[in-house]
């Protein structure tokens, strides 16, 4: 079973936590209705896991809800593995094996690592264990996964989850493989798809605030990028973006458009009055902190963005026809051009036989 020994140290846990509530119940009033729910979050978050087949498959819905809801600190590192269908398999010694060689993306990720959560205390000293850590997963990654190898952004992706897991030692390398393989925006066709899907919400949603970006040439990748290349955990403090963190892996990427166009919304009124660089400058210094009292507030304002997922998937297939199209049409311009340069160097041959 997966993360067996975890599974059972949270049961024992909750176990513990169920026989202090005496404890709990002597405090005031306001903290012993805190301290029930607390416990209420527990044995639920702990009946859920226990009990994962069974509660995805009859009450998904309802498993979406409090994922929303945010998902207990102690729970996330198995509930993120159940969401990603991180099955356990013996990684041990494939992962030691990977340390062994060498990526040529080496270089790259020891200079983008010195510079992810440069204030955190697990990563900000040089050559410390996090750091350590997060290159040699970084570098496996990269090896097991060469199409895409390295994408900057993907360093805080992986960083959280070290965070996060029970331990370091017990860092489950699958589940690191299958969150990359999750995060589609690393391989440069799906940015380029996700800001076209962004350009496109943004243009039917709030049509005034997009001609204003247009008139001051102000760009998506000028405002939108870390978006989508770090799940919003470059442009929030780390309990908001671990919030959106949580339902971006039970929902997928939908969360990112969401969250975005919730932001460009509640932000319309001041960005108009702006130009480039004050926009700059709101979306760098004023969006980061207009939630630090919590996260509720932006992710109810998300469900209330009119998301149609049927118009983006039939963005996306028209898309990816017309790079397909794209393709087939370099690849017969190559072909072509081939048959022409061997047809030039037979005819300089014939005319020197001649």
């Amino acid at each position: 079973r997966l993360l067996e020994t975890d599974s059972k140290s949270l049961r024992s846990v909750n176990g513990s936590r169920r026989n202090s509530g005496s404890s709990l119940v002597s405090s005031s009033s306001a903290s012993s209705n805190l301290s029930h729910l607390e416990e209420d979050s527990w044995i639920l978050w702990g009946r859920i896991v226990n009990e994962w087949e069974d509660v995805r498959k009859k009450k998904e819905k309802q498993v979406k809800e409090l994922v929303r809801k945010g998902i207990p600190h102690h729970f996330r590192a198995i509930v993120w593995q159940l969401l990603c269908s991180a099955q356990s398999m013996p990684i041990k010694d494939q992962y030691s094996e990977l340390l062994k060689m060498t990526s040529p993306c080496e270089k790259l990720i020891r200079r983008d690592i010195a510079r992810t959560y440069p204030e955190h205390d697990f990563f900000k000293e040089k050559d410390s264990l996090g750091q350590e850590v997060l290159f040699n997963v970084m570098k496996a990654y990269s090896l097991v996964d060469r199409e895409v190898g390295y994408c900057q952004g993907s360093a805080f992706i992986v960083g959280l989850l070290l965070m996060q897991l029970l331990s370091v030692l017990s860092i489950n390398y699958f589940l690191v493989f299958k969150i990359c393989q999750k995060h589609v925006c690393t391989k440069t066709t799906s940015r380029k798809l996700t800001y076209l899907c962004i350009l496109f919400l943004f243009q039917e949603h709030l049509p005034e605030l997009y001609v204003h970006f247009q008139s001051q040439s102000f760009h998506t990748s000028m405002y939108a990028s870390s978006w989508f290349l770090t799940i919003f955990l470059t442009t929030f403090p780390l309990p908001i973006a671990t919030r959106i963190f949580d339902i971006f892996m039970s929902e997928g990427l939908e969360i990112v458009f969401r969250v975005g166009l919730a932001l460009l919304q509640m932000n319309q009124a001041e960005l108009l009055q702006l130009d480039m660089e004050g926009m700059l400058q709101h979306f760098q210094k004023v969006i980061p902190h207009q939630f630090d009292s919590g996260p509720d507030k932006l992710i109810q304002a998300s469900y209330q963005v009119k998301y149609n997922a049927k118009k983006m998937k039939k963005l996306e297939k028209e898309y990816t026809t017309i790079k397909t199209k794209e393709m087939e049409e370099q690849v017969e311009i190559k072909r072509l051009r081939t048959e022409n340069r061997l047809l030039k160097q037979r005819m300089i041959w014939i005319e020197k036989v001649s």
